[in-house]
């Protein structure tokens, strides 16, 4: 199964990333969980412990390892479709059944090109979903411009986050127009945070049969939040605050349905 998760920045699509991936490997899954956000906060969402963090540098960042395998030097010719199948074994980490990949995502800022660093990130994204067989769990950052056409029909299931704000809909309803536009096979939007019935209608409302479900604002996750990293074994308190509480609980509901739309294959 290949999942892939986007929305609106502060939504908490990273916390639901963290949570499904924790959830995936409990239910007896073999997780390679993708951080594929500009920001790389899923490790920190898992509860990983600095000392881990701190050797996972992600890869976009790695600048003599993006020219070798895009093309080097000023003038040469840019490799489209480098060869990036070894990379994610490589360098990502391992906690139990789940492995830690920190790809990264380009931060447009200034007036630097980033042909180099994007053709390599979406070489990545192809290598993870179509020639692994892994589930794989992709936190993009707020759009999901990574996903080509070819990439895209690989995932099974684009799993779009949403508060219950206009603004935030708003967004959310262009990344499923564009995730379907590319060719994902399921895609669908759950609303998170969602505190009162007005909410929980107003997004019923606005999505129709794509809300796959609803998630409560849950206090637990806000406390965690404030707290500082995990132990060695990835249980620290963000990831207890993800495991415990009204958020697991409408997690576990949707877990069926989401491996029904993700196709159902055990890893």
């Amino acid at each position: 199964m290949k999942l892939a998760l986007a929305g609106k920045g502060g939504v908490g699509k990273t916390t639901i990333a963290a949570a499904l991936v924790k959830l995936f490997a409990e239910k007896g899954h073999r997780v390679f969980a993708v951080d594929a956000d500009p920001d790389s906060n899923l490790g920190a969402s898992l509860g990983l412990p600095s000392s881990v963090l701190q050797r996972l540098t992600p890869i976009v960042e790695m600048k003599d390892l993006v020219e070798e395998r895009t093309g080097t030097g000023k003038g040469a010719f840019l490799v489209l479709n480098p060869d990036v199948d070894d990379i994610p074994d490589r360098y990502r980490v391992r906690v139990g059944d789940i492995s830690l990949f920190r790809m990264g995502g380009v931060k447009a800022a200034g007036t630097q090109c980033y042909c180099r660093e994007n053709a390599f990130l979406k070489a990545l994204v192809g290598a993870l979903v179509l020639r692994r067989d892994d589930l794989v769990v992709l936190d993009f950052g707020a759009g999901i411009e990574h996903l080509t056409r070819g990439t895209a029909k690989g995932v099974d299931l684009l799993l779009v986050v949403t508060e219950p704000t206009r603004v935030s809909a708003d967004s959310a309803a262009t990344m499923v127009r564009l995730g379907r536009d590319l060719g994902v096979a399921e895609v669908r939007v759950v609303g998170n945070k969602v505190r009162t019935e007005r909410e929980a209608r107003f997004l019923a409302e606005t999505f129709g049969e794509d809300l796959l479900g609803l998630v409560p604002y849950d206090e637990d996750v806000a406390e965690a939040a404030l707290e500082g990293p995990g132990d060695e074994e990835g249980d620290g308190p963000v990831t207890v605050g993800v495991l415990r509480g009204r958020l697991c609980e409408s997690l576990e509901e949707l877990y069926p349905e989401i491996v029904k739309l993700a196709g159902g294959r055990r890893t």
